[in-house]
């Protein structure tokens, strides 16, 4: 390996130590209304956004709110000794991709047949911490 590549692995490993990521897949959710829900709190700091998960009235909102839960865990797991509120740690990325579909057939009127498709969707949130380098250090 060149140095170059040496050195731009190091960067990102390093990168990959403050950010923390979870995932939920196969969510029995329409990738349609988990989005809805996943809008609301994408850039947001990681305390406003459990409070409005806690009492948003959807559906999602609560798988949303226990992803947000483990993410913060992760977090805390590779940064052992420091508290998620010290950090200002914020909603880096969430995103919502579509599932497995499951194709199901609904008696219809005059021996014809509806397709009735139940959809599920993949979510990944990954938060970061706002403060800089310098920050991190005097602490």
């Amino acid at each position: 390996m060149g140095a170059r590549k040496r050195i731009k692995s190091e960067e990102r490993k390093e990168a990959s130590k403050k950010i923390a990521m979870a995932k939920l897949n196969n969510c029995p959710t329409s990738p349609r209304k988990m989005r809805l829900v996943a809008d609301l709190i994408r850039g947001k700091d990681v305390e406003k956004a459990l409070y409005e998960l806690k009492f948003n009235p959807k559906e999602a909102s609560l798988r949303l709110e226990k992803l947000l839960e483990s993410a913060i865990h992760n977090w805390e797991g590779k940064n052992e000794g420091k508290k998620f509120e010290d950090n200002q740690l914020y909603i880096k990325e969430i995103y919502v991709d579509s599932s497995r579909m499951l194709k199901r057939l609904r008696p219809a009127p005059q021996g014809r047949a509806h397709r009735i498709r139940k959809r599920s969707n993949h979510v990944t949130i990954i938060i970061d911490s706002k403060l800089t380098k310098k920050e991190t250090v005097e602490n």
